[in-house]
């Protein structure tokens, strides 16, 4: 599997986009950056969308997406996620007042988006990959993904607080190739991460012994405003295992 981090940081400012991870050019996990990340032909290309909650920063380019491709592909992209997540994506963004119902446009018959329901912790086969979802701490309500194709199998969660579930089912994959996950606020900020459900550096260090052992760990989702002090902390946590996403647009082969 080819991972390109279209965006991977959990704010907005020129040279930082929100989540969007690309894989193989097909099957794209959240919607934070992908309208204004990729050009317009490689958006086209996209098959399947998974979307892991229905926070803005990771819903948003579902619009622009669709502006972008209506009326190109001759099918619809496929969006997969839980019935609650669809459900607020509907009444709060394609309804028609903030964006246009793209579900029925150009026609109900010849959509631009499809929503297909997924079941936690339920595995599904989402054109050559294996997807199941799990569900994580964070609100929306969140989701990681665990993706398995041919002999890979990869762990992504990018937006959660301490969890425990996805690393049960993690440590049960014996192809498992790499571990996407989020640190999001500095250490002395740890009470807003905890209250938010996202990590610092503090709780990623016991986190991390949750987690299956000697599989590569990416740190994503860092808030733009405190990314250089980021840097220093996650180094300070002296784990050879980890890197961190603080670049956009990098790919990596698994």
């Amino acid at each position: 599997m080819i991972v390109r981090i279209i965006g991977g940081h959990g704010g907005v400012s020129p040279g930082y986009r929100a989540t969007s991870y690309l894989i193989d050019g097909k099957l794209l996990i959240d919607a934070g950056s992908v309208a204004s990340g990729i050009q317009i032909p490689e958006q086209i290309l996209i098959d399947n969308i998974l979307i892991s909650h229905s926070h803005l920063d990771h819903i948003s380019d579902l619009a622009f997406l669709a502006d972008n491709c209506f009326g190109q592909k001759g099918r619809p992209f496929e969006i997969h996620t839980v019935k609650n997540v669809k459900n607020s994506i509907m009444t709060h963004l394609l309804n028609d007042v903030i964006w246009p119902d793209f579900t029925k446009l150009p026609s109900a018959d010849n959509p631009t988006l499809h929503f297909n329901e997924l079941e936690s912790k339920k595995p599904v086969k989402i054109g050559d990959y294996t997807v199941t979802p799990v569900p994580v701490n964070h609100d929306g309500p969140g989701h990681g993904f665990i993706i398995e194709k041919g002999d890979s199998c990869i762990v992504f969660t990018q937006d959660t607080g301490p969890t425990d579930k996805i690393w049960e089912i993690a440590k049960t994959k014996k192809n498992l190739k790499a571990i996407f996950s989020e640190v999001s606020f500095p250490n002395k900020m740890m009470q807003i991460a905890l209250d938010s459900k996202h990590h610092t550096p503090s709780t990623m260090v016991e986190e991390i012994k949750k987690m299956p052992k000697d599989v590569p760990i990416f740190l994503g989702h860092l808030k733009p405003n405190f990314q250089d002090q980021l840097f220093k902390e996650i180094d300070m946590m002296g784990n050879d295992r980890i890197s961190v996403l603080g670049s956009d647009d990098t790919s990596y082969i698994f």
